[in-house]
């Protein structure tokens, strides 16, 4: 974690201020002086202020039902920010993993452990998520093959990842995938000559949608939950 991060989860103060201490030199790191906000520190690091000993609170693992037309992002745009659901003290510290269009609904996960999210978001990781999908179109039967072998999507070189497709209706699916390109689903259906007239994210890795929340509401994962991402 970045030293000025480690700060920030310790005490009260912001990033800004968190660097500004760090510049006046009163901070050190295993009893020597540390300035640079992007100094890495681990659990057994000695971090102080003053000789004053940092112990950062613990990380935070939660889960949204994402409303529609709201953003994944730290800062309000055209639509406000998923964050403003969530009652905790500095939510906008946190940071969403694996975000959603504004107009698609449904699981998201928001945490401040980067390593953890770095387990759901890297391209490595091959981190299924599944999404229910409504079409404009009929579906074809054998859009299910061409999934699984990868399809061209506009703009890219290569063919997409092999993806599970399950008919759920003429017009309804369900499509999981391990990649996180953008616009992905909505692409991959366009490539196929059919359009995504909703969208809803189900599953991410073993965390499934709690089916008790609402839209907008959240509630922090549980033990197995969080230790399901590695």
């Amino acid at each position: 974690m970045r030293l000025d991060k480690f700060i920030c989860k310790s005490t009260e103060l912001t990033r800004t201020e968190a660097k500004k201490l760090l510049k006046s030199g009163i901070v050190t790191v295993n009893g020597a002086i540390a300035k640079d906000p992007a100094m890495q520190v681990h659990e057994n690091n000695e971090v102080a202020i003053e000789q004053q000993i940092l112990s950062a609170r613990q990380s935070r693992y939660i889960m949204l039902n994402k409303p529609q037309d709201t953003i994944c992002s730290n800062v309000d745009e055209v639509y406000p920010s998923v964050l403003h659901y969530i009652d905790v003290d500095k939510a906008f510290d946190l940071h969403i993993a694996g975000r959603l269009d504004a107009d698609t609904t449904g699981l998201v996960l928001i945490t401040d452990d980067g390593r953890w999210s770095h387990n759901i978001i890297s391209p490595k990781k091959l981190c299924q998520k599944r999404y229910r999908v409504w079409l404009r179109d009929d579906i074809d039967e054998a859009v299910i093959d061409k999934f699984l072998t990868g399809v061209q999507l506009q703009g890219e070189k290569n063919l997409t990842a092999p993806a599970r497709l399950d008919i759920v209706d003429v017009r309804e699916v369900l499509l999981t995938i391990t990649e996180g390109k953008y616009h992905q689903v909505k692409r991959m259906f366009a490539a196929v000559g059919n359009k995504v007239v909703g969208l809803h994210r189900e599953q991410i890795g073993n965390i499934a949608l709690d089916q008790s929340l609402l839209e907008g509401q959240w509630r922090y994962l549980t033990e197995a939950e969080i230790a399901s991402v590695s």
